[in-house]
């Protein structure tokens, strides 16, 4: 594991790929990961492939595949088992979470490949046209490898279309509408139902490893970007009562989660569409709202990490929680661009200056805040002149953690009708000089680490020793802390460990005596 040159200079720039799991993660409630790709709203390469099923796969648990119905006589009652596709970014892994949660607790098993299932759900994404593409690929190699099965996610929104180039699809449904998946699983193999084998975890049954989780706060966004569908797909905000989220994050916390990863379309609005009304929380009143969410999370004693933050002003009175340690040092803010009129064409907040400034107050008040976010380039009507404004402001900003993404038109985005459409080769030079840039920047902030000490979340662990990540990375998205030579580690562990080595991604470090 000696350090490696990356292509690119964030891992979030590529849909990352989720290993597979040791025996620690394969525990009641979660399933095991074999190869799926995963990403932040960002199309992913299909799950199931020849053969094994390389889908996320619930443990199979010992159970018998005849049960006792009389003194004396057995009779064979085959258990119901389903395939699961799952696309797209963590908003759906919940989803398709949900999805098997349901089905596990009537009795259903995963099966890990297409032969053993007796139907096939897949998940998909419909965020961009090359998702979708994707979503129908996955689709076609589902029907051709098994025959039966149910199309949901946020795809599913053009059902004509699926059935279009898929007409021997069971049934399609759009996103978070869990109890029409279920149904269209009753329709092909309906449940067995056993009171004992039947029940499941409380924490429900997970797609990540053992030792983090996705907590989603909300569906849906209020937001009218050029560029997005996501409202037309899932529709405007809806946020989860307070409560609620508190005991689920509980309830995954006493289950061995050490990190929340809290996500939505658009965290830091959180409880606008409930006018942050209070739920009881452990006998108090507890506000759906951004700052009383996160302070009750950070109460836990679990690793938060906050994702999918605008920075309206309300989201500074969280970074005191951060030089606290109560939450992690740690924001993912989508800025986009920073050139006052592509963000206007975004239909975005165009104030790159004033952005700048806040960026140094928060670091003033959380010095070890690492900030991440995502750009596009290649924008209709982005002139050199813009891109030049955007790279001049990434090296001001000096941001932890980027990816940038090419800009491509999705079918029903605004965006579409706008003029001055940039050439391919355009938005191909342009992302590599943004991702060059940030390289060089990322370089020094990683190497301005080394010598000093970091806490580790151990996330695998092999024959060279253990690779985890610090409080600064997001899992599949960011960098990783490569621990050779480790000895006795775990997945799940938290340990101290001192900068040794570092290049434009990773670090290299020696755990603390």
């Amino acid at each position: 594991m000696a350090p490696v040159e990356h292509p690119i200079a964030s891992k979030a720039a590529q849909p990352g790929v989720l290993p597979s799991l040791s025996a620690s993660a394969a525990a009641p409630g979660w399933a095991t990961p074999v190869a799926i790709e995963t990403g932040i709203c960002h199309p992913v390469g299909r799950a199931l492939k020849a053969g094994p099923m390389s889908a996320l796969t619930a443990r199979k648990r010992h159970r018998p595949g005849a049960r006792r119905t009389g003194a004396g006589r057995n009779r064979v009652k085959p258990v119901p088992r389903v395939g699961l596709v799952s696309l797209g970014c963590p908003k759906a892994m919940v989803d398709s979470e949900r999805i098997i949660t349901r089905l596990r607790a009537e009795g259903y098993q995963l099966s890990a490949d297409y032969a053993g299932a007796d139907v096939v759900v897949v998940n998909t994404c419909g965020f961009l046209n090359s998702a979708k593409q994707e979503s129908l690929d996955a689709i076609g190699e589902a029907i051709a490898k098994n025959g039966r099965v149910v199309v949901t996610g946020c795809f599913g929104v053009e059902k004509e279309r699926i059935l279009a180039e898929h007409p021997d699809v069971l049934a399609v449904t759009g996103p978070h509408q869990y109890e029409q998946v279920v149904e269209a699983v009753h329709a092909v193999v309906p449940p067995l139902h056993d009171a004992f084998f039947d029940l499941v975890p409380p924490e429900g049954l997970h797609l990540t490893p053992r030792h983090y989780a996705y907590l989603k706060i909300s569906e849906g966004c209020n937001n009218r970007c050029s560029f997005c569908i996501i409202p037309s797909l899932r529709g405007r905000l809806v946020s989860r009562p307070a409560a609620q989220v508190m005991s689920e994050a509980e309830r995954l916390v006493n289950a061995g989660v050490k990190e929340l990863l809290v996500i939505s379309q658009d965290t830091s609005a959180y409880g606008l569409d409930r006018k942050y009304a209070e739920s009881s929380w452990k006998g108090q009143p507890l506000r759906a709202r951004f700052l009383d969410l996160a302070r009750a999370l950070g109460e836990l004693g679990a690793w938060i990490r906050l994702h999918y933050v605008y920075p309206y002003p309300h989201v500074d009175a969280v970074l005191p929680l951060m030089a606290e340690g109560k939450i992690l040092p740690y924001l993912d803010i989508p800025f986009q661009h920073a050139a006052p009129a592509v963000l206007k064409a975004m239909r975005r907040p165009a104030h790159q200056e004033e952005t700048l400034d806040r960026l140094a107050r928060w670091r003033q008040i959380c010095p070890d805040l690492a900030v991440r976010s995502t750009f596009i380039v290649g924008f209709p009507g982005e002139t050199e002149a813009d891109f030049a404004l955007l790279l001049g402001w990434l090296k001001a900003a000096r941001l932890t953690r980027v990816g940038c993404f090419k800009y491509e038109a999705v079918a029903g985005a605004a965006a579409n009708e706008l003029p001055g459409a940039i050439a391919e080769e355009v938005k191909e030079e342009r992302w590599h000089r943004l991702m060059s840039v940030q390289q060089e920047v990322s370089r020094d902030l990683n190497a301005a680490r080394v010598g000093g000490g970091i806490d580790v979340i151990v996330d695998e662990v092999d024959e060279e020793g253990a690779i985890g990540r610090s409080k600064w990375d997001a899992p599949e998205i960011d960098g990783s802390v490569f621990l050779n030579g480790a000895k006795g580690l775990a997945p799940g562990d938290i340990v101290q460990a001192r900068v040794a080595a570092s290049d434009a991604y990773d670090v290299w470090a020696d755990v603390c005596a």
